[in-house]
């Protein structure tokens, strides 16, 4: 996998009568050690996450119940990814803005990310971000 590219992962699928199970195995699963685990949950009908990118961060998105849309803009173009499966994840490689919308009710969204938190991984301003997508 191209650590530039962002792609979806399928996640193993243990299909059982009784409930099925999925799972994601660090070192395995993905290109990069699981350093943090955060979820989204309880967002209040028309509410939006995100709207930042990250200078070094790559994150593993997931939706564990529910349903939701991440858009993701790369410093050009932007592109609409929707989540309403458990078992598939979304990869995104660092200097991505992204932001989180449309969320139904109960959704959850499992965040796996490279890095421990830093508040100077973040870039909060979008066209700063521009600049810094368009140099790199």
């Amino acid at each position: 996998m191209n650590s530039r590219d962002v792609k979806w992962l399928d996640i193993p699928k243990i299909l059982d009568e009784r409930g099925n199970l999925s799972f994601i195995e660090n070192g395995t699963s993905l290109d990069f050690d699981i350093k943090r685990v955060y979820w989204i949950y309880d967002v209040p009908g028309g509410e939006i996450r995100g709207g930042h990118a990250f200078r070094k961060q790559k994150e593993l998105i997931v939706a564990l119940s529910g349903s939701f849309d991440v858009v993701l803009h790369d410093g050009t173009t932007s592109r609409r990814y929707s989540f309403n499966r458990s078992y598939k994840g979304l990869y995104i490689p660092e200097m991505y803005w992204r932001h989180i919308e449309n969320f139904s009710t109960n959704a959850v969204g499992l965040i796996l990310a490279s890095t421990f938190y830093s508040k100077e991984d973040y870039i909060y301003d979008f066209e700063t971000f521009v600049n810094l997508a368009q140099t790199k």
